[in-house]
C-alpha cells in the first residue's frame, strides 16, 4: 500500500498534464469556430505573445538543436493560436468595428494607437515593413537552411553510420556508446526532417495574416458603409486601424517566433547558448578586433562623419582586442594549474588506494628503464602501433584484445622487456639498443661484424649488427629490424598465442549483443536451455586456442545450434563446428588457393586409431597411447616440421578425423602455430599439395 500511495500522485499528475494539454487544443480548436468576448481575447493574445517570447529564449540557450526537439510541435500550436485568435478577432472587428477602436479589445486597440501615432498610414507602413521582414527575410531563409540542413543530414547518415561502427570495432567506444550515437543520429535526422516541414507554418502563417489583415479592411470599411451608415472615410479609419492592430498583434508574434526557428536551425554544429557560441567565436581573435579598431578610428577622423560614436565604438574593439588575449592566457595558466593539481592528487589517492594494487592490466608490456628512455621520443609512434596491431587483430579474429598497458619498471634489466597477461610474465627479452636485428638467411652470418642469437617471437637463427652498419647491410640487401619492431613482433605474437585468455566472459557478451536480431533469437534458443553462456565462451576458446577466427560468429552458433541438442561434450561440439568452417580454415591457411599439407603416415594413423577407446554407441572416450610411441612421434614430427620451416613454407598437418584433437594435443606443445586439420575439413574447391608423409 506504501509503494502504490507514493506512486498514485505521480501519476494522477502526469495524467492531470495529459488532460490539460488535450483540453488546451481542443480550446484553440473551439475559437475557431465559436465567438468569444474581447476580453478572453485580450488574454489569448496576451498568451501568444509570451509563448513567442518563450520561443526565442529557449531557442537563444539550448546548447545543440536537437535538445529542443519538439520545435515543431511547439511551433505547430503556437501558429494554430495565432490564427485562431486572429479568426475571433476578425469576428469581432466585423461584427463591432462600428463601436470604435476598442471593439476588439484593448490590446489591439493599444497596439494600434503605440504604432500609429495617430494616423492609419504610418500603421499600414509599418505594417507593410513587419510583414516584409519576415515573409521575405527571416522565414524564406530559414526554410532554405532547413530545406539543406535535412538534405544533408539524410545524405551524411550512411557515413556517420558507417563511422561509429568502425569506432565500435576498433574499440573506442562501447556498445552502449554506439547506441547512444545512433540514437542521437536517428532523432537529428527526424528533427532535421520535421524542421524542413515545420518551416512552412511560419511562411504559410505570415501569408494568412497578410490575407486576414486585407479581409479585415476591405471587409470592414464595406459592411460600415452599407450595415451602419458611416462615411467611407470613418469606415476606413475606424476599420483600418482595427485592421493593423490586429494584424501587428498577430505579426509580432510570427516576427518572433519565425526569429526562433532561424536561431535554431542556423545553430548547426555549434555547441553551447546562441549568445555565447557567437559572443566567444567573434571574440576569439582578438587582431580581427584590433583591425577592425583602427579602421572605425580612421572613419572617425574623416571630415564630414560624426566623430563621436565611431570613436566610442573604435576604442571599445581596441580595448577588446588589447585584453581579450592577456584574459585567455591567464585562464589558459589557471586550468593547466588545476589540471596539475588534480593530478598530483590523483596519483597520491592511486598511491593511497589498495584497492588499485588489486587491479591488473590484462596485456602489459613492461620496458626496462634504458630501454624505455631509449624510446621516449618514439612513444607517439610506439603507442600507435599498438592500437593499429590491436585493430588488425579485431579484423583478423573477430574481437577486439583489451588495451595494451606500456610501463616501465627498476626491477627489470634496464635493456630487457616483459610481456605480462594478466599480470603474469609470460615472455621477456633483452635487446641491444640501438642495434639491428638482422633474420638468418641460410646458415651464413651477413657480411659485417655480428652476435649471433635468436629472434624473440619465432626462436629463428639471427645475428646483432650494430646500428652504424645500416648503410652496409642496405647495400648488401640485408634487412635489419629495429628495436621497436622486434618488440611489438614479439608482442604480437605473444597476444596470438594467448588469444584464449584474453576472450573474456565480458567480451563474448558484447559481441552477442551486437547480433542481429535474428541470431539474438538463436541464442536464447540453444543458452541456457542446451548450452551455458559459459560453455559458449569455452567453445570461443577452443576455437581461438587452434588460431581459428571467430569473426563469422553468426556461422559458428549455427553449428553449435545444430549439434548442442545431441551432444554435450564440448571436444564433439567443437569438431563439429570447425567441419562448418572448414572453408574459413582451409582459406586462412591456404596460399593462393593452394593448401600445402604435411600427411600423417600409415603407421601413425593406426598407432592412434587402436589408442582410442570407445563407448558402446561409437564416441570417444579416452585416449590411451604408449608414452614411448609418444616420445617417437615427437621426435618424427620435430624433425620433419622443422625442416619444412625452415624453407619458409606454409603448412598443415593432415590427420584422420577421430584423432585430430589428440594429435593437436601433442603438436602444440612443439609447434602451438601449426595447425592440425582432418581430411574431412578440407573444403570443396581447395587445391591440395602434399609435402610430405610423416611415417
Amino acid at each position: 500500500m506504501t509503494d502504490l500511495a507514493s506512486v498514485t500522485p505521480v501519476a494522477r499528475a502526469g495524467g492531470n498534464r495529459d488532460m490539460g494539454f488535450a483540453i488546451g487544443i481542443a480550446i484553440i480548436l473551439g475559437i475557431l469556430f465559436l465567438p468569444i468576448p474581447s476580453f478572453i481575447t485580450d488574454a489569448g493574445l496576451a498568451i501568444s505573445v509570451a509563448l513567442s517570447v518563450v520561443i526565442l529564449m529557449v531557442a537563444l540557450w539550448i546548447p545543440k538543436p536537437l535538445h529542443f526537439s519538439s520545435f515543431p510541435t511547439v511551433l505547430l500550436i503556437a501558429t494554430m493560436l495565432r490564427l485562431a485568435l486572429n479568426i475571433a478577432t476578425t469576428r469581432l472587428i466585423l461584427s463591432e468595428g462600428h463601436e470604435g477602436t476598442h471593439a476588439a479589445g484593448h490590446v489591439i486597440e493599444g497596439f494600434a494607437n503605440l504604432v500609429m501615432s495617430g494616423d492609419f498610414v504610418i500603421g499600414l507602413i509599418i505594417f507593410a515593413i513587419l510583414v516584409t521582414v519576415n515573409f521575405i527575410v527571416i522565414t524564406k531563409g530559414a526554410t532554405r537552411i532547413a530545406e539543406v540542413g535535412a538534405r544533408f543530414t539524410l545524405d551524411a547518415i550512411p557515413g556517420k553510420q558507417m563511422a561509429i561502427d568502425a569506432d565500435l570495432s576498433a574499440g573506442t567506444i562501447d556498445d552502449r556508446e554506439a547506441q547512444l550515437r545512433r540514437r542521437e543520429l536517428e532523432e537529428e535526422s527526424s528533427f532535421f526532417g520535421a524542421m524542413d516541414g515545420a518551416s512552412k507554418f511560419v511562411r504559410g502563417d505570415a501569408i494568412a495574416g497578410l490575407i486576414i489583415t486585407a479581409i479585415n479592411i476591405f471587409g470592414g470599411i464595406l459592411i460600415g458603409v452599407t450595415r451602419h451608415d458611416m462615411t467611407i472615410g470613418e469606415a476606413a479609419d475606424v476599420f483600418v486601424r482595427l485592421s493593423v492592430g490586429d494584424g501587428l498583434v498577430t505579426q509580432i508574434p510570427a516576427l518572433i517566433v519565425s526569429l526562433a526557428a532561424g536561431l535554431l536551425v542556423s545553430k548547426g554544429a555549434t555547441q553551447g547558448a546562441a549568445n555565447a557560441a557567437v559572443i566567444g567565436q567573434l571574440s576569439a581573435h582578438p587582431r580581427a578586433l584590433t583591425l577592425a579598431g583602427g579602421l572605425l578610428m580612421v572613419i572617425a577622423v574623416v571630415p564630414g562623419l560624426p566623430f563621436l560614436p565611431f570613436a566610442l565604438l573604435a576604442g571599445g574593439l581596441l580595448a577588446g582586442g588589447f585584453i581579450i588575449p592577456r584574459r585567455e592566457a591567464a585562464r589558459a595558466a589557471a586550468v593547466e594549474s588545476a589540471r596539475r593539481q588534480d593530478d598530483e592528487r590523483a596519483k597520491l589517492a592511486g598511491r593511497d588506494s589498495v584497492k588499485d594494487t588489486l587491479k591488473t592490466a590484462e596485456i602489459e608490456l613492461v620496458l626496462g628503464k634504458q630501454l624505455s628512455v631509449s624510446m621516449l621520443p618514439n612513444h607517439s609512434d610506439l603507442a600507435h602501433r599498438v592500437s593499429r596491431m590491436r585493430r588488425k587483430f579485431a579484423e583478423q579474429y573477430g574481437f577486439v584484445v583489451p588495451e595494451v598497458k606500456l610501463s616501465d619498471n627498476l626491477s627489470v634489466d634496464p635493456k630487457s622487456y616483459q610481456i605480462k597477461i594478466h599480470g603474469t610474465v609470460v615472455s621477456s627479452h633483452t635487446l641491444r639498443i640501438g642495434d639491428l636485428l638482422v633474420l638468418a638467411d641460410g646458415d651464413a652470418p651477413p657480411d659485417v661484424p655480428a652476435d649471433e642469437t635468436r629472434e624473440p617471437a619465432y626462436g629463428m637463427q639471427a645475428w646483432w649488427v650494430a646500428g652504424n652498419y645500416a648503410a652496409e647491410l642496405k647495400r648488401q640487401s640485408v634487412s635489419g629490424i629495429d628495436n621497436m619492431s622486434v618488440i611489438l613482433t614479439h608482442l604480437s605474437e605473444t597476444v596470438r598465442n594467448n588469444l584464449p585468455q584474453l576472450l573474456s566472459y565480458k567480451d563474448m557478451r558484447a559481441l552477442l549483443d551486437r547480433l542481429d536480431p535474428e541470431y539474438k533469437r538463436l541464442v536464447d534458443d540453444i543458452c541456457p536451455s542446451n548450452i551455458s553462456y559459459s560453455g559458449l565462451q569455452g567453445i570461443l576458446k577452443r576455437l581461438l586456442s587452434e588460431r581459428v577466427s571467430i569473426r563469422n560468429l553468426g556461422l559458428i552458433l549455427e553449428a553449435i545450434a545444430e549439434i548442442v541438442p545431441h551432444v554435450r561434450r564440448a571436444e564433439q561440439i567443437v569438431e563439429h563446428v570447425r567441419l562448418r568452417m572448414s572453408q574459413q580454415i582451409c582459406g586462412d591457411i591456404a596460399e593462393g588457393g593452394v593448401l600445402k599439407v604435411l600427411r600423417l603416415g600409415n603407421r601413425w594413423d593406426l598407432v592412434f586409431h587402436q589408442s582410442l577407446r570407445r563407448d558402446a554407441s561409437g564416441d570417444v572416450v579416452e585416449f590411451d597411447v604408449d608414452p614411448q610411441l609418444v616420445e617417437q612421434f615427437a621426435a618424427a614430427v620435430s624433425g620433419a616440421v622443422r625442416e619444412r620451416l625452415n624453407l619458409g613454407k606454409r603448412f598443415a598437418l593432415l590427420v584422420a578425423p577421430d584423432a585430430r584433437p589428440y594429435v593437436r594435443m601433442l603438436v602444440e606443445r612443439m609447434f602451438p602455430t601449426l595447425p592440425v586439420l582432418s581430411h574431412a575439413e578440407i573444403a570443396k574447391g581447395i587445391e591440395v599439395e602434399t609435402l610430405g608423409l610423416l611415417s
